[in-house]
């Protein structure tokens, strides 16, 4: 289900993320594609609720700290702990590849921390990252940790799309697929989702949260290394192993 108003409260948000200064009323309907009343009715509600003002009289309106009180309050009761941002930034740079922890979001599996590699070619993603949970390894690394069940009930929600050359594009190869990569000791896509995007990701051991860290980049410079990754990400996961459990 796509709710429009609460889209565009999201692709307002990001819209000053990226301006970064104030905006008129008109700026944003014209900016954005919105109609001016629709525009209006939004502006006015975010200022009655203490989330835009007009720094300057006239100059535009523009989100107040309350944006970053809220996430912060939301962020402090759900964090990950700081190992893994240690971990993350040691695989990424042995790696040189972009690195990321997700975790489940639906049918997708969201990224919550990225580090992005420096290379001029490389894959680019950033924290809220989505992808299909079924048709990457990092989807896959989170399903291996739901019960038969849950997965099951997952999968009768799934249309079964094919993005690239290898998708997998029904339940018995999303399941074999799993059972692969748990008696390989890693999860892997190459060309599942993205053309010509190499994936290898594991499981987290972080108690009852359902995580993985991923590593992701070109084919032509990490499909050759699949093994050597999966090996870095099991010595930094062990490495970190004892700080990974509850934060809570």
């Amino acid at each position: 289900m796509y709710v429009k108003q609460a889209a565009n409260v999201l692709e307002l948000l990001e819209y000053f993320a990226q301006r970064k200064r104030p905006a008129t009323l008109s700026e944003l309907a014209d900016e954005l594609g919105w109609p001016r009343s629709s525009t209006f009715n939004l502006i006015g509600t975010l200022i009655d609720k203490g989330y835009l003002y007009e720094p300057r009289t006239r100059g535009g309106y523009y989100p107040t700290p309350r944006w970053f009180i809220k996430a912060q309050a939301v962020a402090d009761a759900e964090p990950l702990p700081e190992a893994a941002d240690a971990m993350v930034g040691e695989v990424a740079e042995e790696t040189g590849e972009t690195t990321a922890i997700a975790g489940p979001a639906g049918l997708s599996a969201i990224f919550i921390n990225v580090v992005e590699s420096n290379s001029a070619i490389r894959y680019f993603a950033q924290v809220g990252h989505k992808l299909p949970i079924h048709a990457t390894s990092t989807g896959r690394a989170i399903l291996s940790q739901y019960s038969r069940e849950e997965r099951y009930a997952l999968y009768r929600k799934i249309k079964f799309v094919k993005y690239a050359r290898n998708t997998i594009t029904s339940i018995e190869e999303v399941e074999a697929e799993i059972r692969r990569s748990l008696q390989r000791g890693w999860f892997q896509s190459i060309s599942d989702y993205s053309p010509d995007l190499c994936g290898v990701a594991l499981p987290l051991p972080m108690a009852s949260r359902r995580l993985a860290m991923v590593v992701a980049g070109p084919e032509f410079r990490c499909l050759e290394r699949i093994e050597d990754t999966a090996a870095i990400m099991q010595r930094a996961i062990n490495r970190f192993k004892d700080l990974l459990g509850e934060t809570k």
